[in-house]
């Protein structure tokens, strides 16, 4: 980190060009990241949950109070990635992963056309609110939180959690209920400014020094591929030099953190580009934001590292990296 203070004070001599002149901009603002501010979430992050299903989510996810749509989506997004289609090897069907018995007793005929299909999102969407908030009526008098005794309840048991009187010890158990509760920041659309990343400097240094590198499609930096990146394998690298680990896609990195609007961009948060302006599963470019109304990015086939204006593409959101936000994402999706 201390690298990137000494850069910004070593090139701040007369005559810079514009390049340099934007990095030193970068590391002052950088350099005030530690004391940003924070504020509270609510709804649903721009494009965050694809707009095939986002009414659903808004609809069901104020069911109950145990959970809200940002949760649903989290819950929805660990268990599929919004795959309506997923199967897993323990027979769990559709975009909720019921297993069949599950569903029978549970599913809901959710859009009223007489059939309950776990692969139709209009009704696994619905069930798997129904269903959460019946857990939670059932683990209502445990102590402790209640939402957190719902995730557990869905993991492991209602029984369980009334055994032990909250989240049971059972590393699983917490690892489902940690991930929801994290990834639900990452689908809440915020209300005031979000906490900056603290190692957003570490990686824009790491990304600057990669300016002038051929873009490399698959490029993960390897000396097998000359040091060379895409997009997302330089966003990837910037932020592993600073010990938070992304995803590998770009579209799967945009869950790695709350989502500052425009006016709030931040030097480090991650930028991302999209045709589809509804959702973010279509993202297919991402950035990091410099400051100015500009980013280093690997931009395609042909071209370099370079600072590019975030204006040059269909800009789509930002994600304020958190170290949390990353080790909460599931390996696959």
């Amino acid at each position: 980190m201390r690298k990137a203070w000494v850069v910004a004070g070593a090139v701040g001599a007369a005559g810079l060009s514009f390049v340099m002149l934007l990095v030193v901009g970068v590391y002052v603002v950088a350099g005030n990241l530690v004391n940003g501010v924070g504020g509270k979430s609510v709804g649903l992050a721009k494009g965050a949950v694809p707009a095939a299903y986002q009414a659903l989510v808004q609809k069901w996810g104020n069911l109950c109070s145990a959970i809200n749509p940002a949760l649903l989506a989290a819950q929805l997004y660990q268990e599929s990635g919004f795959n309506p289609n997923a199967k897993s090897p323990a027979k769990a069907q559709g975009i909720a992963q019921f297993i069949p018995g599950t569903w029978a007793t549970h599913g809901l005929d959710g859009d009223g056309d007489g059939d309950r299909d776990v692969w139709d999102p209009n009704d696994a969407i619905p069930s798997a609110a129904s269903y959460d908030c019946k857990l939670a009526s059932y683990v209502k008098d445990v102590p402790g939180d209640p939402t957190k005794n719902m995730l557990a309840s869905y993991n492991a048991g209602a029984y369980a959690v009334i055994k032990y009187g909250g989240v049971p010890p059972y590393k699983e158990t917490q690892n489902y209920v940690r991930i929801i509760t994290t990834l639900e920041k990452s689908f809440a659309a915020p209300v005031t400014r979000v906490d900056p990343s603290e190692q957003a400097a570490g990686a824009i240094y790491y990304a600057q020094k990669k300016l002038g590198t051929p873009y490399l499609w698959g490029g993960n930096g390897t000396p097998e591929q000359g040091g060379r990146f895409d997009c997302s394998g330089l966003t990837k690298a910037a932020y592993e030099s600073v010990g938070i680990t992304l995803p590998r896609v770009a579209n799967d990195q945009y869950n790695a953190g709350p989502h500052p609007s425009r006016d709030e961009l931040l030097p480090g948060d991650l930028v991302f580009f999209s045709p589809d302006p509804t959702n973010s599963r279509a993202i297919d470019h991402v950035g990091i934001y410099v400051g100015g109304g500009y980013m280093i990015d690997a931009p395609y086939t042909g071209a370099v590292i370079r600072f590019d204006p975030i204006d040059t593409r269909k800009y789509f959101g930002a994600t304020r990296v958190t170290e949390d936000g990353a080790k909460a994402l599931p390996t696959t999706v």
